[in-house]
């Protein structure tokens, strides 16, 4: 489902509904609008298309005021709060939302490993919780229900402010700062836009890292008969056991003005939860390629794409530029730039990982 300015429908008045209940469409919009009095409440209107790009933009999404798949899910899971509901680990159905996110935080800060903080109820959390109530003294059962809420109001008063999270990462940058040799490292050449200069400097990175004794999979071949969601490349990335995660990507827009190259990593804009990991990675890569390549550094930034918060190790996505501006095109389909892209990832990649 894919909704947008102009639009009308059922779909659209749940969006419109959804936004109002997070405080980003008062309700005065809703109720005293003329579009209301006339029964089209159900219209993406100037209003709707303003709250939905501040919805992406606190979250962390892209900003196109498109209520696609993504930016869907993250309004559903919006609307939970830690103790409207119970939460429990269901194999197969993970539970999503705010909430979710919430007591992950919470269990991190006290010092129990739920792992990254991205709203999914998986086994982590369900082993953190359930170690959390045993020390708490209420039933190990891992339902998250009255009783634990009780018993959380009670410590988050005393305890606040852990950095168990932090010192988890810079246990996990340890394990992976031991050289490159023998790293299983995932390449992500972007299937959408500029397909065929994503794959080609992937498989440059991909001769680059494995001249060094590194194991490189290619997401593009695990799937040559379908495209992959970025749920199910993470879920690959997951099932492979890779070690690092860089996604490759082009850009286009309307505009023929935007250039440059940035890269991202988990995190959300706010400056909460984020991939520490992952932002050093990024920023690695981010100065190699603007460093061996003509390209304007438009930096990095932390984002909430399903790549990145769902992959369990340091991700990545790399933005080589816009195919829109004509002088990044032209860079784009140079062959010696396509080079040196490769050389800037390969490199950031191993200065990622070389011993501290």
């Amino acid at each position: 489902m894919v909704i947008r300015h102009g639009d009308t429908g059922a779909a659209v008045a749940e969006v419109r509904a959804r936004l109002a209940h997070l405080g980003l469409l008062p309700d005065s919009t809703i109720v005293n609008s003329p579009t209301v009095n006339a029964g089209m409440v159900d219209v993406f209107d100037d209003a709707l298309d303003r709250a939905v790009r501040t919805f992406q933009q606190e979250r962390g999404l892209t900003v196109d005021g498109i209520v696609g798949p993504q930016t869907f899910r993250r309004l559903d899971e919006a609307r939970w709060q830690l103790g409207d509901r119970v939460l429990r680990y269901t194999p197969g159905h993970l539970v999503t939302g705010d909430d979710v996110a919430e007591l992950q935080r919470r269990l991190n800060e006290l010092g129990f490993d739920s792992g990254r903080a991205d709203g999914f109820f998986g086994v982590n959390t369900d082993l953190a919780l359930r170690e959390f109530q045993r020390d708490v003294g209420v039933d190990a059962d891992g339902i998250c229900g009255p009783g634990s809420f009780k018993a959380f109001d009670r410590l988050m008063r005393t305890i606040s402010g852990g950095n168990a999270a932090q010192l988890r990462d810079h246990v996990s940058l340890a394990s992976l700062q031991t050289g490159i040799s023998g790293k299983v490292v995932l390449i992500d050449p972007g299937s959408d836009l500029g397909v065929d200069i994503c794959q080609a400097v992937a498989v440059r990175v991909e001769g680059r890292l494995a001249a060094l004794g590194t194991q490189v999979l290619l997401t593009h071949l695990a799937q040559p008969s379908g495209v992959l969601d970025e749920a199910e490349r993470a879920n690959f990335a997951n099932r492979t056991g890779a070690d690092l995660v860089v996604s490759i990507h082009v850009t286009q827009i309307v505009s023929p003005t935007p250039s440059g190259a940035a890269t991202f990593y988990f995190g959300a804009p706010d400056g909460g939860a984020h991939s520490a990991n992952g932002r050093a990675l990024a920023e690695l890569i981010q100065n190699e390629l603007c460093g061996r390549t003509s390209a304007l550094d438009c930096r990095t930034h932390p984002r909430t794409w399903d790549l990145l918060r769902l992959t369990r190790v340091p991700a990545v996505r790399v933005e080589l530029g816009y195919l829109s501006n004509p002088v990044d095109a032209a860079r784009l389909c140079d062959v010696r730039m396509q080079d040196a892209s490769a050389e800037a990832i390969a490199t950031g990649i191993k200065r990622f990982c070389a011993p501290g």
